[in-house]
């Protein structure tokens, strides 16, 4: 891959380049926008110029949508496709499947997936009608892993389209953790299936490392384009301002967004089962006009209908700062950052001092938002603010009820030796399109930095080899994780799905906090937050 910055199309103005904008280029940037600023604002003209008819358009564009079934050769690894594209073009869904000869022809489904601003209008239905159809006409079964919640609306949608449990056709006895669900063409109608079933299973069992190694493959490339297409979006609406060495706040906003989501996209990758790399993410390199840009991370702008919104404790809300009260984005962000190992390393070897201002492109060279984590001291005391967008806060919720299940049921518990603690939300402010989460500082980084920190640092490597201190860390924290679970859960949600394990760490010395008894070492203390 050769890499090039991608080039803006050419625009006039912020209204006029809204306008200009495709569907898919208009509802990309919107994603960069939290949900609770659809309302928008007057001193957003972006608002205006993105969200002006827009769903009136997706229902236009949903309306003219046509199936389209690709050609062999233009699958990926062995997968074919079937795409729900718009007239104009836009990509609004597809369905993933793979064929397998033996010992009945058969397509496996490996996904359905319809773009978020599309779901609920009907697509994923017509799109299943489409692949019956298909079957039939290849005179080849169905199968696929049904991992819709039984709570969820769509949970039946397979049923509605004559799919039905494969139990009903091979018993109860391999179903394991798996709910499959078969598509039973005429031809095969009326005949003994369960034992070319029972060896479908056992295939599927076997390949099943494979094809997902293929559909994450297919699912990089894929978003990869994505955050191209996305980059390219954001270079046509804002390049007049580019074009005369200015950056509005909007426009700083509107990039940091992008850039926190790439490289949450890039952490999250690192650790997909078969990604290997050869889908270069340097595929999309920022040009200098954009990589210089302070970073903002809040909305630049008030929200109409939009009040600040504080849960939790109140008491410790009367304690903040009457100016954090009145604008608490703008205060909260100009705290000083958190300083967390990551963040002290990268500004030792720059020779920056903590007060050093973040640009978009410092962000891409850290890996992480360090603007997410605030510090503050409230009466003596020590806090951290944490930032989340708005749509997280219902597991924020449930994150809470759990922590408190772990406190009731785990009080004075020892994990390894190491104390269990926990470290919930005291208070929640939701202002400017973020929700701002109030928690103790405590004596502790993530389990994940923990380790990055023993790996790349020499002193802490030779600590290593002779305390184990990496796999005390994995071993404190897996069992802390298997005991929470097995104590505490929330409805259909395992705990370490919401939960965050934080180990005991001496922050000024860069090095675990430990205990040494006559016979043992351990972690002081083991977090759940």
């Amino acid at each position: 891959m050769v890499n090039r910055p991608l080039q803006a199309r050419s625009s006039g103005n912020h209204s006029a380049a809204g306008k200009d904008l495709g569907l898919n280029e208009r509802l990309g940037l919107i994603s960069l926008i939290d949900e609770g600023m659809r309302l928008g604002s007057p001193d957003s003209p972006i608002m205006a110029d993105l969200f002006n008819d827009l769903w009136d358009l997706v229902n236009e564009t949903v309306s003219g949508s046509k199936i389209n079934n690709l050609k062999p050769e233009d699958s990926h690894n062995g997968f074919r496709v079937i795409e729900i594209n718009a007239e104009t073009g836009e990509n609004l869904g597809r369905l993933n499947m793979l064929y397998m000869k033996k010992p009945i022809p058969c397509y496996y489904l490996v996904y359905v997936e319809v773009a978020a601003p599309f779901r609920r209008k009907g697509l994923g239905t017509q799109i299943l009608k489409h692949f019956r159809k298909f079957l039939i006409k290849k005179s080849a079964v169905g199968i696929l892993d049904n991992i819709i919640p039984r709570e969820d609306l769509t949970y039946d949608i397979y049923l509605k389209q004559s799919w039905k449990p494969v139990e009903n056709v091979v018993g109860k006895s391999i179903l394991e953790d798996h709910q499959y669900m078969i598509y039973i063409p005429p031809r095969f109608e009326g005949k003994d299936l369960r034992a070319p079933f029972l060896k479908l299973m056992h295939h599927l069992s076997r390949k099943r490392t494979a094809i997902e190694m293929r559909d994450n493959q297919i699912m990089v490339r894929r978003t990869i384009a994505e955050f191209k297409e996305l980059y390219s979006a954001l270079l046509g609406y804002f390049e007049d301002e580019i074009n005369n060495g200015e950056s509005s706040p909007l426009m700083r906003f509107m990039f940091t967004r992008f850039v926190t989501k790439f490289i949450a996209f890039r952490r999250r990758i690192e650790t997909l089962l078969g990604y290997t790399g050869g889908e270069s993410l340097e595929q999309i390199m920022l040009v200098p006009e954009i990589t210089g840009l302070p970073a903002q991370s809040y909305a630049p702008f008030d929200l109409e209908n939009s009040p600040n919104l504080v849960s939790g404790d109140m008491g410790l809300w009367s304690r903040l700062p009457d100016a954090l009260k009145k604008q608490p984005a703008r205060i909260i962000e100009a705290l000083p950052n958190y300083q967390r190992p990551n963040l002290l390393n990268w500004l030792k070897e720059r020779g920056e001092d903590a007060g050093h201002s973040l640009t978009i492109g410092d962000l891409i060279d850290l890996g992480f938002d360090p603007t997410r984590l605030k510090e503050i001291s409230v009466g003596g005391e020590e806090f951290i603010f944490e930032r989340i967008q708005a749509r997280q806060l219902p597991d924020l919720e449930k994150k809470r009820v759990l922590l408190e299940g772990v406190e009731s049921k785990m009080r004075g518990s020892k994990i390894k030796n190491a104390s269990l603690r926990v470290n919930p939300p005291l208070l929640t402010i939701r202002d400017r399109g973020n929700a701002y989460v109030l928690r103790r500082k405590i004596g502790g980084i993530h389990w994940e930095e923990a380790v990055e920190q023993i790996h790349s640092s020499s002193r802490l490597k030779e600590l290593d080899n002779s305390l184990k201190l990496h796999r005390m860390i994995l071993g404190t924290v897996r069992e802390a994780n298997r005991a929470v679970s097995k104590l505490v859960k929330v409805e259909g949600i395992e705990s370490q799905d919401l939960l965050a394990c934080f180990v005991s760490w001496d922050i000024k010395a860069n090095q675990p906090l430990l205990m040494v008894d006559f016979s043992n070492c351990y972690l002081e203390s083991v977090w759940m937050a």
